[in-house]
């Protein structure tokens, strides 16, 4: 048996006879042998064409049969395939599917075991006591699986060796294109095309799925255009900043950091090239080992001045350049660092300038800083986050949810940062889109109900301490989420969750496990707002970059928003029964605080009524230690200044009470994961990008092995030829498909079926129905897979049954090989 799966691609043989062997090894074709085509597709498998034109008949047949399974079934045992693709599967039929998503299915197996065991816990019933035993045994045979998996390597990518072609492919089928190219384009800007529309709205939809669904959270579409003083109360009118450099002949500007990172790393690898000196002289030079070990100490140094980089300042920047002669790409000395709010600013309303005015009118300055304020008012920013319009809304969401604590907001929306060079495709641009959550928490319960369905995950972690370690030392850490909070490496369990469900994911995207890593923010570079940061970082072609952030924004926007406002913006948690609560009283001497703050003593008493008990205690603990405590207040209008006052220990004083309360209110704080879809895309596109050759052809083949359920399109309708008699067939086919909303392409042209089958496979079409002279006599048409190219022979009737049982991953493609045979002839002429 193994012989005749040989002979059928080397040997030409009569057409009934080879139809006939054909049936018979079909049916007696191993599932496991399908799988490691699949598994092992990547681009080192090799694919044979051969065309066969029998004398007999006026009859062509195309022969399509992979080279993969007949090489198995000349020598691989059916027991060692089992051994290595079954234990990954767990099943008598190895699976057709990527080691990513083997992992996310096990986990989520794991998460319906461990949900269904938390409900029938404890109750008095034979049956259930009976499923509860079982079900605790599957789970520690399905968490050894999951660690297996994790172990398994995942297909090796070639990225940097690939960007050409993946940029060429993703603009030659208008995933993406440059805007406004006829006129020159402009940087920083990018249009979709039918393919990337159909893709990120795919990508949308798995999103809004996997997160807003299942967690069943609260999803609005705010403005894009936000107030002035909405983003002044957020901190971003005055931080969301980048350093920027400009080069002091030509006048080019560039991003501080991101060039000093550019530029350390191609002197470390230019270091790595420079050929090394004898053996001879080295051994007769004491001194040049010294000065080996010193050119290695100092690439260990730029590359550790490379990872912290983001959270450097002004002066720190400027020290860097100093030290290593940083000099622009034309040699020139840079001007700088310095700073550049990356916001774009417009105007709500058709109002006048407020300083021309002022100089045409003569106004006073009493009311020129009435007509000011006006103007901050009309004054407004493209928004650089849709967080704020989430944080705004929280009331009116939290009444809508019943005032249960806790829940989510979320938002999929338009985000705009005037980039001061942006490059990259999609990677670095001006507009972009994003999906944030909003996860409001009760601050002393940082935590998730759904938490210990995936504390057993397993996630690359890149802690702090591994950053700053040098050299070899810097490593990813693999560990549980469970150890990782226990531990306190990632905060608290809320932020865990969400790094938890990230993770799963980005795998359902097909990102690459060995490419996907979760990156800790260094205390100097986090964001104004946060106490802990992780981003998730994707392998491309430039090297590791941030997709998605997650960060745990305390109650920073919350309470800004508040004090500004003076809205409500509490949360309220009702006990069952009275709680005891230590509470802190505030007792100022109002006489000494009045003689010396006079009208301002107001402004103190509202700071200290708005600070937690800790803040409290330390302020008094202070005072006891110092005598003095000064309190800086933020300015809480669009232009009021910062202020500060000096409290001394007879002043004030704070006393301690205990006190039976029903119900406490806080303001919550936010968990926030933020996803750059643009970015998601880009690397989606990296990793699923495959080549593949044939021997009769030179000319490689690429093709995009996007999951099923992102595919832009799920299937294509070809015809074996232009015949016009195809038609009807061609028109029903699609009609079916669109009833049941299964997104399809015509291909009829006069093109080869092979030119057609690359066509589809360029822009990720998993499956293609083909019509041919067979399907007028029976109407049966064969369907092929994408990344396999194998084939079987259906009944029109059934397709759409079976591919949608494939795309809701309820069958494999493996599956249906088994049960239909596979189908290796075509017929091309009537």
């Amino acid at each position: 048996m193994r012989l005749l799966g040989t002979l059928l691609i080397l040997v030409p043989l009569q057409v009934k006879a080879r139809s006939d062997v054909l049936s018979r090894v079909n049916s007696k074709l191993p599932r496991a042998t399908l799988s490691t085509v699949r598994a092992k597709r990547p681009t080192r498998a090799t694919y044979i064409v051969h065309r066969l034109v029998p004398r007999e008949r006026k009859t062509r047949y195309y022969s399509l049969v992979s080279r993969k399974v007949s090489a198995h079934l000349r020598s691989a045992p059916l027991e060692s395939m089992k051994q290595s693709h079954v234990e990954a599967s767990g099943s008598g039929a190895a699976e057709v599917t990527p080691i990513e998503e083997q992992i996310e299915r096990c986990s989520q197996e794991i998460s319906t075991l461990v949900e269904r065991n938390e409900c029938i816990r404890g109750i008095n019933d034979e049956v259930f006591k009976k499923e509860y035993d079982e079900n605790e045994k599957s789970l520690e045979e399905k968490k050894r699986k999951l660690k297996f998996l994790y172990s398994v390597p995942s297909e090796s990518l070639n990225l940097v060796n690939n960007r050409t072609k993946i940029d060429n492919l993703a603009k030659r089928k208008l995933f993406y294109t440059n805007s406004f190219e006829i006129y020159g384009g402009s940087s920083g800007l990018i249009d979709y095309g039918p393919s990337g529309c159909l893709l990120k709205s795919e990508l949308e939809n798995l999103w809004r799925y996997h997160f807003i669904f299942y967690d069943e959270m609260l999803e609005i579409s705010a403005t894009c255009i936000t107030p002035y003083t909405v983003l002044k109360t957020s901190g971003h009118v005055d931080r969301f900043t980048d350093l920027m450099i400009r080069d002091a002949v030509t006048g080019d500007f560039y991003r501080a950091d991101k060039y000093i990172a550019e530029y350390l790393t191609n002197r470390v690898e230019e270091g790595k090239k420079k050929p090394n000196n004898t053996v001879k002289r080295i051994e007769q030079d004491e001194g040049s080992m010294d000065k080996r070990d010193n050119q290695m100490d100092d690439a260990e140094q730029m590359m550790a001045v490379v990872r912290r980089l983001d959270g450097m300042n002004e002066q720190e920047i400027k020290g860097i350049m100093k030290q290593y002669d940083i000099k622009s790409p034309g040699k020139n000395d840079f001007v700088g660092p310095f700073p550049f709010n990356l916001m774009f600013q417009t105007r709500i309303g058709p109002k006048e300038d407020v300083e021309n005015n002022n100089a045409q009118r003569g106004k006073s300055n009493e009311s020129s800083t009435h007509a000011e304020t006006n103007h901050l008012n009309n004054i407004a920013f493209l928004r650089p986050e849709t967080a704020q319009g989430i944080f705004v809304n929280f009331k009116k969401l939290l009444e809508y949810n019943g005032g249960k604590m806790p829940f989510a907001g979320a938002q999929i929306g338009l985000g705009f940062r005037n980039e001061i060079s942006p490059r990259n495709g999609l990677l670095r641009v001006r507009e972009f889109e994003m999906a944030e959550i909003e996860y409001f928490v009760n601050p002393e319960k940082k935590c998730h109900e759904k938490y210990h369905l995936f504390k057993h995950l397993i996630l690359p972690l890149y802690p702090r301490e591994e950053q700053l370690a040098s050299g070899e030392h810097s490593r990813v850490v693999y560990m549980e989420i469970e150890e990782a909070v226990t531990k306190g490496i990632i905060a608290n369990e809320a932020l865990a969750y969400f790094l938890a469900r990230t993770y799963l994911f980005l795998l359902k995207c097909g990102i690459n496990k060995d490419g996907l890593r979760f990156r800790q923010h260094l205390p100097t570079e986090m964001a104004h707002y946060a106490n802990d940061c992780w981003d998730a970082e994707i392998l491309t072609s430039y090297g590791f970059i941030e997709v998605v952030g997650h960060a745990d924004r305390s109650a920073y926007d919350l309470k800004n928003h508040m004090k500004v406002t003076g809205a409500n913006l509490y949360a309220c948690e009702k006990y069952d029964t009275p709680v005891e609560e230590e509470h802190i009283k505030i007792s100022p001497n109002k006489a000494k605080m009045g003689m010396k703050f006079k009208s301002q003593q107001n402004v103190i008493y509202q700071w200290l009524n708005e600070r937690t008990k800790e803040e409290l205690l330390s302020i008094d603990e202070e005072l006891n230690r110092k005598n003095s405590y000064v309190v800086n207040i933020e300015g809480s209008g669009a232009s009021s200044t910062p202020m500060s006052f000096e409290l001394t220990r007879d002043m004030i004083k704070f006393d301690k009470y205990k006190k039976k309360v029903q119900e406490r209110n806080f303001i919550p704080n936010v968990i926030e994961p933020s996803f750059g879809i643009g970015r998601l895309i880009f690397c989606i596109i990296e990793h699923s990008f495959r080549t593949r050759t044939f021997t009769d052809d030179k000319e490689e083949r690429h093709y995009l092995s996007l999951p099923y359920t992102l595919a832009p399109i799920k299937c294509s309708v070809l015809t074996i030829s232009n015949h016009k008699t195809f038609i009807p067939f061609v028109k029903q086919v699609q009609m079916i498909l669109n009833e049941f909303s299964i997104s399809s392409k015509i291909d009829n042209s006069s093109v080869s079926i092979g030119k057609k089958y690359a066509r589809t496979d360029e822009i990720g079409i998993p499956f293609a129905v083909t019509i041919d002279f067979q399907t007028l006599k029976d109407k049966t048409v064969t369907l092929r897979e994408r990344d396999s190219m194998l084939q079987v022979r259906i009944d029109l009737s059934d397709l759409v049954e079976i591919v949608t049982s494939l795309l809701r991953q309820k069958k494999t493609w493996a599956d249906y090989v088994a049960q239909y045979g596979l189908f290796t002839q075509q017929n091309l002429d009537p």
